[in-house]
């Protein structure tokens, strides 16, 4: 490569690129070399084509579904109508004593604990407030609780009547949260912000996207698919910034989503679920009139699957982007090898995450299937553990096929197209100096 030529471009990030005659130059972020490979090869072409189509077919998608808050409000009339909804009100527990219920005889002598609340809110607010009796001997586990402990109690208009709901645990969440963001920000800096941000965004859109729009009555699917991919869109590259490595991350997403689509919808419809599998899944169609149960199982799988998804791309991007910056001369086939192999390390401890996952979160209903006496084929037949393996395996397929096809992508960017230098020139004379940064 002679000095007259244009200084070969650094798609990773804005780093000095040594020249073999000691010259040396910057590129803006890798954008204008990385986006003219991207509009060089006939395949990048497609896929940058095909990104493009993904996002506006993804911000029409979220205007066409976007909750007009009517389903909703019909769906919170039904639940109160049937007794399903009331007030919670944070409250500090006034006194708490064990004594004789007040239905207790001598002959059948029965004892009970009882609580009383100061409610931080409502029409009893600051006053010292009864919540009933707890009998020792038949709750299955009566509050344990102490004056001064934070509690949240149920308040029945209706019936002007308190109940105790829960224990308070806003505060020590909160605490949490903030311990998380600042090891986040400790470690990752401003890209830990960005991704607070990402997070906060993706919270938004559950909120205020999926479920609303589900309850209009839109197809649960459709609204998965099309969060899934506004998340992807907006967690990528407000996290790692608008540059050709974090589209090839996007891609590869996309790309992996959609076979994870059409891999589970399969297996969705030959395993024949009904939805109604958990106790949530039996009161919903009580409250929310026509829900498709086994279309939100679907759409909650897209949801699950893309955040192993993400991860595993954004990874292989970073692999072959390291590898590249490390030696400039490697190839498309070099960096393909390399990457894959690294994927393969990945994807085996990502897949059995996956399993631990879904196994840690129904502890308490493994415990009852190992004293049902079944065997292990029976239990998994059963539709609450079946639509975990079928999540599982279903995703775990999408997860593999993203390994080859994101590290292709971003070895087709990285290694050909003049990105990378050939001929036999020293590695040192091509090595970038810096950070990298994806």
């Amino acid at each position: 490569m002679s000095a007259d030529k244009p200084d070969h471009p650094d798609p990773v990030g804005a780093h000095p690129v040594r020249r073999p005659d000691g010259a040396h130059g910057h590129s803006h972020g890798g954008l204008e070399g990385g986006w003219a490979v991207w509009l060089a090869h006939p395949v990048l072409r497609v896929v940058l084509l095909l990104v493009v189509l993904a996002g506006v077919s993804t911000l029409l998608g979220v205007v066409a579904l976007w909750p007009d808050g009517t389903g909703r409000a019909e769906a919170l009339d039904r639940a109160d109508s049937i007794g399903l909804t009331s007030q919670r009100i944070g409250a500090e527990v006034a006194e708490v004593s064990d004594a004789p219920c007040s239905y207790s005889t001598e002959e059948r002598p029965q004892y009970c604990r009882t609580i009383a609340v100061r409610p931080d809110d409502g029409p009893d607010e600051g006053n010292v407030i009864g919540l009933g009796e707890f009998n020792l001997s038949q709750s299955a586990r009566p509050p344990t609780v102490e004056a001064g402990d934070r509690v949240m109690v149920g308040y029945e208009e209706s019936t002007d009547t308190y109940f105790y709901a829960d224990r308070d645990r806003r505060r020590s969440l909160l605490v949490l949260g903030a311990v998380f963001a600042g090891v986040v920000i400790a470690l990752g800096r401003g890209r830990g912000v960005l991704a607070l941000v990402a997070m906060a965004v993706t919270g938004a859109v559950l909120v205020a996207f999926v479920a609303p729009s589900v309850l209009d009555g839109n197809d649960p699917v459709l609204v998965a698919v099309v969060a899934a991919s506004a998340v992807a869109f907006v967690s990528l590259y407000l996290t790692h910034g608008v540059s050709p490595t974090t589209t090839v991350a996007l891609a590869g997403t996309l790309l992996a989503l959609l076979l994870t689509l059409g891999v589970t919808s399969l297996f969705f419809a030959l395993v024949q679920f009904s939805g109604l599998g958990t106790e949530e899944a039996l009161t919903l169609p009580a409250v929310v009139e026509g829900i498709d149960l086994p279309g939100l199982l679907l759409g909650g799988a897209m949801l699950g699957a893309l955040g192993a998804l993400d991860d595993v791309t954004v990874t292989q991007v970073a692999t072959v982007a390291e590898l590249h910056a490390r030696n400039p001369a490697l190839g498309f086939g070099e960096l393909l090898g390399s990457g894959v192999r690294v994927g393969r390390e990945h994807i085996a401890s990502t897949v059995n995450t996956l399993l631990l996952a879904y196994a840690g979160a129904s502890m308490p209903l493994l415990l009852l299937f190992a004293v049902a006496n079944q065997s292990l084929a029976t239990i998994a037949n059963a539709e609450l553990i079946a639509v975990e393996i079928v999540r599982t395996l279903c995703g775990s397929i999408g997860l593999v096929a993203a390994v080859p096809l994101t590290t292709a992508l971003a070895a087709i960017l990285l290694g050909t197209g003049g990105v990378a230098p050939t001929g036999n020139a020293d590695w040192d004379d091509f090595a970038p100096d810096g950070e990298l940064e994806l």
